[in-house]
């Protein structure tokens, strides 16, 4: 069985990730840097270049592909969700973990990301913060069906968030 992390932009599904695969002895994958890795290009310049449904195509066929692997943690990206392909082929073999945040959290990190360099293609071309909201407001209905387990980072460190996922994780999640 896999472990699924969902959630808005800088929620801290890869951090977190990495410290769970870590910690339980598991394969961690990124489908946002496994995207980027096979078009040799940043998810800001692919959607740039071919648009947003050329990347949703790339993230669907990628889905695909890990649902049907085992034992990994696997960080997606925001928009797996809409998706709802996705959502069936990932419930075949994981458990997914919602990794929330209030919108202020999400902007104060994304805005930490931006400043070290790491640019993040606006979905709606709004104002950071009424775009968070904007967003959420269709995803979180999403997010909160696909969760099995839900966990609100907004007041945590990556670690705190990484240890409250694994002591809530269903002890059947943990041997497969």
């Amino acid at each position: 069985m896999n472990i699924v992390l969902i959630g808005y932009r800088c929620s801290g599904k890869t951090a977190v990730g990495k410290i769970l695969a870590d910690e339980l002895g598991r394969d961690f994958l990124d489908t946002d840097a496994l995207i980027e890795e096979k078009a040799c290009r940043s998810i800001e310049a692919l959607v740039s270049l071919k648009g947003w449904d050329h990347f949703r195509k790339m993230e669907k066929e990628l889905v695909y592909d890990l649902s049907r692997r085992d034992n990994l943690v696997i960080a997606t990206g925001g928009g797996v969700v809409m998706d709802e392909g996705n959502v069936k082929n990932l419930k075949k073999n994981s458990l997914i973990v919602w990794l929330k945040g209030r919108p202020e959290a999400l902007k104060e990190r994304m805005s930490r990301d931006q400043r070290s360099g790491k640019g993040r293609p606006s979905l709606t071309g709004a104002d950071p913060l009424e775009e968070i909201e904007q967003v959420l407001s269709k995803r979180n209905p999403l997010y909160e069906q696909a969760g099995d387990l839900i966990v609100d980072t907004s007041d945590l460190s990556i670690q705190e968030a990484a240890v409250l996922v694994r002591t809530n994780l269903p002890k059947k999640s943990l041997r497969e």
